[in-house]
């Protein structure tokens, strides 16, 4: 099905072709039409399925036509920059201008106010500096007439709530919401109650057909043996890169160091990064210069590289969706890839509580030289599974993360 049959412009069928979007992914099949419909949409899909463009290709031309002023929020910087990229390179392909600012903390605000000056056809940007902007009065949240949450649950996840809610009550009451989500857990669906009107459910079912081509693979090892199995695994790899998840910004630090030691070219990735810093690492991962980036889950989120073709987890993620968000940097866009995790004596019961929840099992492998010898321990498992109800030490990571996030202050992970 070309992308002309979903109801886009000739300019815009080009501007996906010229994208290379072959044909229209799941996702932006049902979508692109609902949306183009001016109905609130509820979306479901996995990362890297193409919901970007899911959104952004029938909104441009709703811009073009309709004159509507877009509102996109995320959770991260660096998703802030890569939606906001994503939209602009479609935009450079349209006779028509349209104007795509996107801000986010952790930089000097006052470039980010001259940007908006004039207008924005496409604002994409975090809760935080978007609130700030407000308070500067760069931004009148009445002109927006439609409304994107993207990666909900990452919003809500960290910690983004009140500022949801304190930007809905300064939107227009009569727009078009669009919420896209890679998970659905119970606070995303109670926000879903409360702004969506009527909405298309789009659920893309992770299913033979469309379930990115991940491979994913569980190697049991001894904690103190992990950063060894670590160094082989991307040594055997030859030049291939590698983005390895960590619990923390100290062991980001210090894994990255170890593998440099070993002759690999690695880098830490985590939440005290200035921002600067940050485009610096990925720019590095992205063009080969680094073959390996070790990021913390905050971090982590919005980094978007093509053709990655493993992800490591070091550290185990705390939460299904951490699991499934970590994975689904590999195998974007119709690609293929690897999905590693360390699975240690002591963190097998999380693992497999992990794995029941995502309805999988992934069959243990042992490499020659690092075969565990510990003892699991009885009611081990990396702090469980988290629920629907944030812990008090949930709570106040959350809050950290989203001060660091915005610029505000270093987070603690």
């Amino acid at each position: 099905m070309p992308f002309s049959a979903l109801g886009l412009s000739p300019a815009l069928a080009l501007a996906a072709s010229k994208k290379k979007f072959l044909q229209p992914t799941p996702i932006q099949a049902a979508a692109i039409p609902a949306i183009l419909r001016g109905e609130d949409v509820l979306a479901q899909a996995a990362t890297g399925s193409g919901k970007t463009a899911a959104f952004a290709l029938p909104l441009l031309q709703l811009v073009q036509g309709a004159g509507r002023k877009v509102l996109i929020l995320v959770p991260t910087r660096e998703l802030a920059m890569q939606v906001g990229q994503e939209i602009k390179s479609l935009v450079q392909m349209l006779a028509t201008p349209i104007k795509v600012v996107a801000v986010f903390g952790g930089v000097s605000i006052n470039p980010q106010m001259m940007q908006l000056r004039g207008r924005a056809d496409v604002l994409v940007a975090t809760p935080g500096r978007l609130l700030d902007l407000i308070g500067q009065n760069a931004i009148k949240p009445e002109a927006f007439t439609t409304l994107v949450l993207d990666e909900a649950d990452r919003l809500l996840d960290m910690g983004f709530s009140e500022e949801i809610n304190r930007i809905l009550a300064l939107l227009p009451s009569q727009r078009q919401n669009l919420l896209f989500s890679a998970t659905f857990p119970s606070n995303v669906n109670a926000l879903a109650d409360a702004i969506l009107q009527q909405p298309t459910r789009i659920i893309i079912e992770n299913n033979a057909e469309n379930r990115p081509d991940i491979l994913q693979r569980a190697i049991v090892v001894d904690e103190a043996q992990r950063a060894d199995l670590l160094v082989q695994l991307i040594l055997d790899s030859g030049d291939a890169r590698a983005l390895v998840f960590v619990a923390s910004k100290n062991i980001a630090e210090q894994l990255a160091r170890y593998l440099a030691s070993a002759g690999i070219k690695a880098a830490p990735f985590h939440g005290e990064f200035s921002q600067g810093r940050r485009s610096q690492v990925l720019a590095e991962f992205k063009s080969s210069n680094l073959q390996v980036v070790v990021a913390t889950d905050l971090a982590g989120r919005g980094i978007d590289i093509d053709d990655l073709p493993c992800v490591i987890n070091f550290d185990l993620p705390r939460s299904p969706a951490d699991y499934t968000h970590r994975i689904g940097r590999t195998a974007r866009a119709g690609g293929s890839g690897v999905a590693i995790s360390l699975v240690t004596p002591h963190s097998e019961a999380h693992f497999r509580l992990l794995e029941k929840r995502l309805e999988m099992r992934i069959v243990r492998e042992h490499i020659d030289g690092f075969i565990a010898q510990e003892q699991a321990v009885a009611g081990s498992g990396e702090g469980g599974i988290k629920g629907a109800r944030m812990s008090k030490k949930d709570k106040l990571r959350a809050a950290a993360a989203r001060a660091q996030q915005e610029g505000h202050e270093p987070d603690s992970n």
